[in-house]
């Protein structure tokens, strides 16, 4: 079942190796490796031997046919003697050399691993200021951060994932201008994503243009004055310069949040929202396995769906404890929360087979019906394991307290944005549409992936329009929109570039209505938009009430991770994918 692009990856980051490099398992014998790693678990909670089978049947059985797949580390590390398996982690900075440095060597343990780090930078004295110890003065937090950028490089050549980074700053530090334009400058903080912290007071300023004081966070003293509506110009002319910085809404962030302890970052690709030394294990259910043939078309197999939803929810809530941290402050953390994160991928194929237009109301009821379903069933799930294993430390402190007798997990679901596992699992990646109908994928080690949709060329030798030169015509431009095919497949086969930025906010405020934590979805512009189509992506997202946005004007970066070329010529092998900041991690 697995493509040739998904064997190629798998080969080269997953699979076991020996200490001379050569691969000692095949993919069937990981996804035992990890099933038969995660159902142990079932023991410490009085689970048969006969029990604990069954477990780890069912999570082979779910990863063998592509229908869920955890997050990389999982797949990598479960039953080895690495053992860490969480994605996403939250690491604290404070004022304080030792705190940054301590930051620092943290950040390289977990990267390690495989896993990414999301930081807010915030407490950090802005630069020019008193060090009183020295008698010299601060650098500012935008230095130190290349610090953490530097040893991300170091620390990642030779793992196996790309070193990932969250590098977030409140919009009422000193240093704010620096950080918007920090990228401005080549091989500048390229081991991270940026995003500006911002409250609805900020946002309701800009559309004032009304004043507001930059506040020194070493003493709470007011440093200058500035306007809300140039700030976020400068936002603004930087995201459409090169995809950097985004925007977090921490008011909202913080209202859906089930306890009360604030949140001031996220993981590095935005999906999981996390309190200072938390970690969250996530996975993904293939949409395009929870399809059932009806009549001539597909429908969704509810059924089918709800399986896995429950199946996933036992997989994830095991990782917690099968997990092997990588500091004790991280375990502690995480099991007072359990925090999962259930999501999903191939929603593009789901909605292609479904004959619903991606830009469409038809797909955006989809999309809450969908979720509200998975979110929901998580959820039940969770109250099965919380009655059956205990609720998570924290649960009376949370909202879950006042409606429910018991929960094992603070959160359930979020969606990432599923870069690698969707090139496994051979569907497009997250809720992301089309990226093209043909392109190239950059991987780790220079490795260039070609894509092709192969949903496409079905379509198209069933209707008979099928050609080798309509095939070739398709490469060279990636999408459908100047080619002579039937218009219903135009509008069906839409792609990333060819949708209006309006509906890319539509699609991912629909995930977010019903999701825990937060949705990683990047709004894909063509070359030519504007400043303008920016500003209205950002202010669309926060009336949606978004948890975060990013933006991505294709081309603005020297180094992208999939890119449309006019040479391509393969054998199709597989659809989907996004283009986007995220997808470089």
């Amino acid at each position: 079942m697995l493509t040739k692009n998904a064997k190629i990856l798998l080969e080269k980051r997953y699979l076991r190796k020996d200490e001379k490099g050569r691969i000692i398992e095949t993919p069937d014998q990981m996804f035992r490796r990890v099933a038969k790693a995660i159902a142990k678990v079932d023991e410490r909670y009085g689970k048969t031997k006969e029990e604990v089978k069954e477990s780890e049947r069912k999570f082979y059985s779910m990863m063998k046919n592509l229908e869920f797949l955890p997050n990389s580390p999982t797949l990598m590390n479960a039953g080895t003697d690495i053992n860490q398996l969480s994605a996403c982690f939250v690491l604290p900075v404070e004022d304080s050399m030792e705190s940054i440095f301590d930051a620092v060597k943290n950040m390289a343990i977990i990267q390690k691993s495989g896993g990414g780090t999301g930081m807010d930078f915030s407490k950090i004295r802005p630069k020019g200021d008193v060090v009183r110890s020295t008698g010299g003065v601060a650098s500012g937090p935008v230095s130190f951060m290349r610090v953490f950028d530097i040893a991300t490089e170091v620390t990642k050549q030779g793992g196996r994932r790309r070193g990932a980074n969250m590098g977030v700053l409140r919009y009422d530090h000193p240093d704010i201008r620096e950080f918007i334009t920090a990228k401005s400058e080549k091989e500048i903080l390229e081991n991270f994503n940026l995003s500006v912290a911002v409250e609805d007071r900020f946002m309701e300023m800009v559309k004032n243009s009304e004043d507001y004081w930059l506040i020194n966070p070493r003493n709470g003293s007011k440093v200058e004055k500035v306007n809300a509506r140039e700030i976020f110009d400068l936002i603004v002319d930087s995201a459409w310069k090169n995809g950097d910085p985004g925007l977090i809404f921490l008011d909202e962030v913080n209202r859906k949040h089930p306890l009360p302890e604030k949140i001031s970052t996220t993981n590095p690709c935005g999906e999981v929202p996390l309190l200072p030394y938390e970690s969250c294990n996530l996975g993904s259910i293939n949409l395009t396995k929870m399809l059932r043939k009806s009549g001539d078309g597909w429908e969704i197999d509810y059924d089918r769906l709800e399986e896995t939803v429950k199946n996933s929810v036992h997989f994830l809530d095991n990782v917690i404890d099968a997990n092997e941290y990588p500091l004790p402050e991280i375990e502690e953390m995480t099991k007072k929360n359990r925090k999962i994160g259930l999501g999903v991928m191939g929603w593009a194929e789901m909605l292609i087979r479904l004959q619903i237009k991606y830009d469409s109301e038809k797909a955006i009821r989809l999309a809450e019906e969908l979720m509200s379903f998975i979110t929901r069933t998580a959820r039940e799930k969770s109250v099965e394991l919380g009655e059956e294993r205990g609720s998570f430390p924290n649960f009376e402190r949370s909202i879950w307290s006042k409606n429910y007798e018991c929960m094992r997990n603070a959160t359930v679901t979020s969606i990432a944005p599923t870069g690698s596992i969707s090139i496994i699992a051979g569907c497009s990646s997250s809720i992301e549409p089309l990226f093209a109908i043909a392109y190239i994928r950059h991987v780790l080690d220079g490795e260039s992936l070609l894509e092709i949709n192969p949903e496409f060329e079905e379509v198209a030798r069933e209707r008979g329009f099928y050609s080798r030169e309509l095939m070739e015509e398709i490469s060279k431009k990636g999408s459908l929109k100047d080619v002579n095919v039937p218009e219903d497949v135009k509008e069906l086969f839409v792609t990333a570039l060819d949708i209006k930025p309006e509906w890319h906010v539509r699609m991912q405020a629909a995930f977010q209505k019903h999701t825990d934590n937060a949705v990683s979805k990047t709004v894909n512009l063509a070359a030519s938009a504007t400043r303008k189509d920016v500003e209205d992506v950002f202010m669309l997202a926060y009336e949606l009430k978004c948890k975060g946005i990013t933006i991505y004007r294709y081309g603005s970066r020297a180094k992208q991770v999939l890119y449309i070329e006019e040479k391509v010529r393969a054998k199709p092998e597989y659809s989907g994918g996004c283009m986007s900041r995220e997808c470089t991690l």
